[in-house]
């Protein structure tokens, strides 16, 4: 194949995905002095990456099948704005061989791996054959080509259960189950290649003995056409849910100096066998004692910062110019390790309700400054849309520092300092993850996160008497803040001004309460002389200087800094002991509770039902499953609330429904 066609130096790049990544491969790409172009769905006409982009392309529909899965539009895209490169980032089309192809066909340069590379090391059953030949070591599977139940039950038998049921093209924990049993095994098959058909296409599985405890670890490489291939260290990446990351770091705390060579060197021997060019990264799973190859990604992956940081090289820039047909620019023996690096995913999910995607428009989208060794890359802003038809990470927030110690103190800073409202996000339980005893002593395996999950998710602490202050601080300053802005000119009216009258004391009541809780009531008083809270028997003198964000808070003399956000009547503080949640119960306010009949189930979130799993008439078990929604390209399982028997279905596969939706009726056994 003549190289001057895949790889030569271009001007105008296209990026074929959306959110986060569209925005850091373009940010890097505009440094690099490249005209770029973005597409988007109709869903995303006011995106962040369309709107930090040169021009924008509109490829169709919101479901991401008829727009950014629609490789005929995207490069009809790329004729249309002279684009002469393409970057898949990292989802979507970007482990697609098929859309590779095409780009070549159409003249494109594709930034990553050729089709050939890709369709070798893509496959997950095809990528072990070849490791196995190549020596590499790997877990004791089943990689054929046969997949019928039989020769998969056959397989399973052989290797010894527990197991893992794995799709052959997937990732991002899609298509994977852990079957611990014979019993388990058709049921897991069948839910697994469902999810597989959906997210990638591809129904095929693999299987592999279940490693215990394992720990996951990666490698970062990177190659040219030149005949160079290198690797850029290791990153740990246990701590997972649902065999999805949720934090990484680089380098891996659980290698010593030889390991990392050791693992290094394999990996390089792995992309060595299909002489990779561009980044990619080779995955392996441990035990504690040994080392195997898992898969490899022929693509960026979303961790890649911590990479970044550590080695102070920018992918992105290197993937660009190892398109351009340029060498690396350096040598192996050249690459230093500096320091470490923490990464968080931050998510629009609620953990309280089994990290439930939540969707909406971001009313508060506050992060800290990117200082002191602390990078954001965020696909949002304030005023965005959180939609149900794309994955919900919203930003990636990574530390860097000289020690892991520090690193990860400077995450939960960051973390802590972040303000997201309009939906629910993982963040604080991001926060509680890393301080965590155990992932700072790097105690951890893959299964940390589900047997922690009770205690990583706990509700917060009750209010004290800082936070309820706050609570109402933050009420009166809002109500200030909103007449001043409704004035009619730039004086204001002392009467505005909080804490002051002519003559004369007031007192205003307010009750507060967290989630379904008890009530909490407090007074406050003002007029001629100081402000003062009354909690119980208790009146605290206080004063309140509003800033950007909040304001500080002055109760008995300590001198506090609050961030507050107010959304009707909910509240949103944090104060030094944490974060708050709060209803204010104000009784004009015309609050109502909504009660939802508990019998009814509806869909929490906009979906495709692609699964009934009980008929009408059926004596069901509190928790039984009745149906599967996918939201947000993850299937979600509803079950019955209460043992009874299932009175009605009112939805089948293949339906698209609205949040709220009714899609069936359980009626109480009574007893």
């Amino acid at each position: 194949m003549d190289r001057s066609k895949l790889y030569r130096r271009f001007r105008t790049l296209l990026i074929a995905n959306r959110g986060e990544i569209a925005c850091r491969v373009i940010r890097t790409a505009r440094a690099m002095g490249l005209r770029t172009v973005a597409v988007y769905s109709e869903a995303d006409r006011d995106a962040m990456h369309v709107a930090l982009a040169d021009e924008a392309v509109l490829l169709g529909p919101a479901r991401a099948r008829d727009s950014y899965l629609n490789a005929e539009r995207l490069i009809e895209a790329a004729r249309k704005t002279g684009a002469e490169a393409v970057h898949p980032g990292y989802g979507f089309l970007s482990e697609n061989a098929e859309f590779a192809r095409a780009c070549f066909d159409a003249g494109l340069v594709f930034v990553g791996p050729t089709a050939g590379m890709m369709t070798a090391m893509g496959s997950k059953s095809g990528s072990k054959a070849l490791m196995e030949k190549a020596g590499v070591p790997l877990v004791p599977g089943y990689h054929g080509e046969a997949q019928d139940d039989a020769t998969l039950s056959k397989a399973a038998d052989k290797i010894g259960f527990p197991i893992l049921v794995k799709a052959s093209a997937g990732g991002g924990g899609r298509g994977m189950r852990i079957v611990r049993s014979a019993a388990e095994l058709g049921p897991a098959i069948v839910s697994a290649k469902r999810e597989a058909k959906a997210a990638f296409g591809d129904d095929r599985m693999l299987i592999e003995k279940y490693v215990d405890n394992p720990r996951h670890i990666e490698v970062q490489v990177i190659g040219d056409s030149h005949g160079n291939l290198l690797s850029l260290f290791e990153r740990e990446c246990t701590l997972q849910r649902r065999h999805q990351k949720v934090i990484e770091e680089a380098p891996s705390p659980t290698l010593n100096a030889a390991q990392r060579e050791t693992v290094c060197a394999a990996a390089r021997k792995a992309a060595g066998a299909v002489n990779y060019v561009g980044a990619g990264t080779i995955e392996f799973v441990s035990d504690g004692k040994d080392v195997f190859f898992i898969e490899m990604n022929t693509r960026l992956q979303v961790e890649h910062p911590v990479t970044e940081l550590i080695t102070g090289i920018d992918l992105v820039e290197w993937q660009l110019r190892v398109a351009f047909g340029e060498a690396l620019p350096l040598k192996q023996d050249e690459i230093r390790l500096n320091g470490h690096a923490v990464e968080a995913r931050v998510y629009a999910e609620n953990p309280i309700k089994n990290f439930m995607p939540s969707v909406g428009k971001l009313s508060t989208w506050r992060l800290p400054e990117e200082t002191g060794g602390l990078r954001i890359d965020a696909g949002y802003r304030e005023g965005d849309t959180v939609s149900p038809y794309y994955d919900a990470m919203l930003a990636k927030m990574i530390a860097w520092a000289p020690t892991r110690d520090v690193a990860i103190d400077r995450l939960n800073r960051g973390l802590e300092d972040s303000d997201v409202r309009g939906i629910v996000t993982n963040i604080p339980f991001l926060s509680a993850l890393i301080t965590h005893p155990k992932v700072r002593t790097n105690a951890i395996d893959t299964g940390f996160i589900e047997r922690e999950l009770a205690a990583l998710t706990s509700t917060a602490p009750a209010p004290g008497e800082l936070e309820l202050c706050a609570a109402a601080a933050a009420i009166v300053n809002d109500e200030r803040q909103a007449a001043q802005a409704g004035a009619n000119s730039s004086v204001i009216s002392p009467w505005q001004t909080f804490g002051w009258m002519p003559v004369g004391r007031r007192q205003r009541s307010f009750a507060f309460r967290v989630g379904h809780g008890p009530e909490q009531e407090i007074s406050l008083n003002y007029g001629s002389g100081p402000s003062t809270l009354l909690i119980g028997e208790r009146e605290l003198a206080f004063t309140v200087a509003p800033k950007e964000g909040g304001f500080d808070l002055t109760l008995d003399g300590v001198k506090s800094s609050v961030a507050a956000v107010i959304d009707g009547h909910e509240l949103y503080l944090r104060t030094r002991n944490g974060r708050f949640d709060l209803h204010w119960v104000d009784p004009f306010g015309g609050e109502t509770e909504e009660q939802a009949g508990a019998d009814k189930i509806a869909a929490p979130l906009p979906g495709t039902v692609v699964a009934v799993l009980a008929e009408e008439g059926a004596k069901l078990e509190k928790g039984a499953p009745i149906l599967t929604l996918e939201v947000m390209k993850m299937e979600q399982t509803l079950r019955a609330p209460y043992a009874g028997v299932l009175k009605s279905i009112k939805c089948k596969v293949g339906d698209i429904v609205q949040e709220g939706t009714e899609l069936a009726v359980v009626e109480a056994s009574g007893e």
